[in-house]
C-alpha cells in the first residue's frame, strides 16, 4: 500500500503543484486549505507524513501548532514545514518543536521529493521496528493454568465495563504493563490512546513536564501524557518513584478532573482512566513518607497484585511453548525445541521473573540453531547458573549504595550490555531500548560509557 502525504497549505497553486509531484511517484494524496480543514483531516485519520505550511489562516504560526497537534498523536510521524517568510530562527525552532524537516519557499522539486522519500523510509522503519517489537513484547496474551493467573483474567473480564481506578502490584518482570495493555485491550477506551509514564526512568525535574506538558514563549505547546492519553488510559509505572510534590498535584488533577501546563494560564480538562503499577511495597513507602497515602487511596480503588514466577512453576512449559512460538516468528527460524520437563527450570528462582524467562527462551533461539535437545538442556542448565550468580551479586552489593547511585549503576551496566550486543550501533541501541538516538548519546555521556569497540 503506497504511503499518504496530507498537504496542508492556503496557497492553492502550491498544493496543486506538491500534490502532481507526489502521485507522479504514486504516493496516495490528502489536502487541506486551512488550519480547521488541517484538525478535520488530522482527526480524521493521520497520514504518513504531513507537508505543512507555516502560515495559513488562523496565525502566523499554524503550521507549528499543526505538528504539535499530529505529535501529540503519534510521536513518530514525520512532519516537513514549508515557508515562505523563513527566517533561521523558524527554521530552529520548527525542528526544536520534532519537524523532520525544514523547506523554503520557493522550493527546488527535487528537494522536496528526496524530503518526502526520507520521510516515509524513516516512518516505515519506525512502525515496522514497532511491530516487530508488540509481536514479541505487547501481544496481549496472559499465558497460564495457575489459580492466579485463572484469577487475574476472571478480574480483567469484570473490569472491562468499568471506569475504576487500577493499582497493579508485582515485582519487576511480572507483567504489569501486559496486564494494563490487556484491560486498555478488553475496555470501552480500546480504541483510544493507551500512554505509558514510566516514573523510574525519567529525570525527577521533568515528572511535572511529561505529566502536564508547557506552553512556550513562541506559542507553541508541549503535551504531556495527561493529555496524549486523552479519552484513552494513562499507564504511571513505578509511580512510586514521583516526587512528593508531583503527587499532590496529581492528586489535584484525580480531584478536580484538570490542570494547567507548565507555564499554562487556562484549565485543561482532562478525561483519562488511570492505572498504576508499583514493584515496591508502597505501605511500606507511605510508612516512610515517600508517597501520599490520600492519593494511594484514590488510585487504589481496584488491586491487581502479580504472583512472582517462582510462585505459579506450572506456568512455565506453557510459557516456554508461547515464547518459542513467538520468538520462532520474529526471528523468521524454524521452532526449537525446549524440554518443558527440565529440572533447572523447576529450581531455578527466577528473579527477573517471566521477563527473564522469555529472555532465556531468546538466548536459546539464538545459541541453539540445529542443535540437539541435550545441548539446548546444557545451554539452558549453564544460562541459568551464569544469570544467576551476577544477579544475586548485583542486588546485594546495590543494597549498600543509595537509590541514585544504585540506580546509575544498573543503567550503566544495562546499556553497556545492549551496545555489545549491537557491536555500538548507537542507531539499533536505542531503538532496541526505546530511546530517541540523541537521548541515549546524552545519557551514554552521562554515565561515562565509551563506545564499545
Amino acid at each position: 500500500m503506497s504511503a499518504e502525504i496530507l498537504i496542508i497549505d492556503d496557497n492553492s497553486d502550491i498544493r496543486f503543484l506538491i500534490s502532481s509531484l507526489l502521485k507522479d511517484l504514486g504516493f496516495n494524496i490528502r489536502q487541506a486549505a486551512n488550519y480547521s480543514q488541517a484538525l478535520n483531516e488530522i482527526d480524521k485519520k493521520l497520514p504518513d507524513v504531513a507537508v505543512i505550511d507555516v502560515k495559513l489562516d488562523k496565525g502566523d504560526n499554524d503550521g507549528i501548532e499543526l505538528l504539535s497537534h499530529i505529535k501529540k498523536k503519534d510521536v513518530d510521524i514525520p512532519v516537513i514545514i514549508i515557508s515562505g517568510h523563513a527566517n533561521i530562527q523558524m527554521a530552529i525552532d520548527s525542528l526544536k518543536s520534532g519537524a523532520f524537516e525544514f523547506i523554503q519557499k520557493p522550493f527546488d522539486s527535487q528537494r522536496l521529493i528526496n524530503f518526502v522519500n526520507r520521510a516515509v523510509e524513516h516512518y516505515g522503519l519506525k512502525k515496522e521496528n514497532k511491530n516487530l517489537q508488540s509481536k514479541l513484547f505487547h501481544s496481549y496474551d496472559l499465558i497460564g493454568k495457575s489459580y492466579s493467573i485463572l484469577k487475574l483474567k476472571e478480574k480483567i473480564n469484570k473490569l472491562t465495563l468499568t471506569e475504576s481506578r487500577i493499582f497493579i502490584f508485582g515485582p519487576a518482570g511480572s507483567g504489569k504493563e501486559l496486564v494494563a495493555r490487556k484491560i486498555h485491550k478488553s475496555s470501552t477506551r480500546a480504541k483510544k490512546a493507551f500512554i505509558i509514564l514510566t516514573g523510574a526512568l525519567l529525570d525527577p525535574k521533568k515528572y511535572e513536564l511529561e505529566l502536564f506538558g508547557s506552553e512556550n514563549k513562541d506559542g507553541t505547546i508541549n503535551y504531556g501524557a495527561f493529555e496524549k492519553a486523552s479519552g484513552g488510559i494513562l499507564l504511571i509505572d513505578e509511580v512510586s518513584e514521583i516526587p512528593l510534590e508531583t503527587q499532590s498535584k496529581i492528586l489535584r488533577v484525580l480531584t478536580d478532573q484538570k490542570f494547567k501546563r507548565i507555564n499554562g494560564s487556562h484549565d485543561i480538562n482532562v478525561d483519562v482512566r488511570i492505572i498504576c503499577s508499583s514493584s515496591k511495597d508502597i505501605r511500606n513507602e507511605i510508612n516512610n513518607g515517600n508517597f501520599r497515602e490520600d492519593l494511594y487511596h484514590r488510585l487504589n480503588v481496584v488491586p491487581i497484585v502479580l504472583e512472582p514466577l517462582r510462585n505459579k512453576t506450572e506456568d512455565i512449559p506453557l510459557l516456554i511453548e508461547y515464547f518459542s512460538k513467538k520468538i520462532s516468528e520474529l526471528y523468521g527460524i524454524s521452532k526449537f525445541k525446549i524440554d518443558t520437563n527440565n529440572p533447572h527450570l523447576f529450581d531455578y528462582d527466577w528473579p527477573g521473573n517471566v521477563r527473564e524467562l522469555r529472555n532465556l527462551v531468546e538466548r536459546v533461539a539464538i545459541l541453539s540453531s540445529n542443535e540437539k535437545e541435550e545441548n539446548i538442556n546444557l545451554i539452558i542448565r549453564e544460562s541459568l547458573k551464569k544469570v544467576s550468580t551476577p544477579s544475586d551479586n548485583l542486588n546485594e552489593k546495590n543494597f549498600s549504595f543509595p537509590l541514585k547511585e544504585a540506580r546509575e549503576n544498573f543503567e550503566k551496566s544495562y546499556l553497556s550490555s545492549q551496545l555489545k550486543k549491537f557491536k555500538g550501533n548507537i542507531s539499533k541501541t536505542a531503538d532496541f531500548v526505546g530511546m530517541e538516538r540523541s537521548a541515549l548519546h546524552r545519557k551514554l555521556k552521562s554515565l561515562k560509557i565509551k563506545g564499545i569497540n
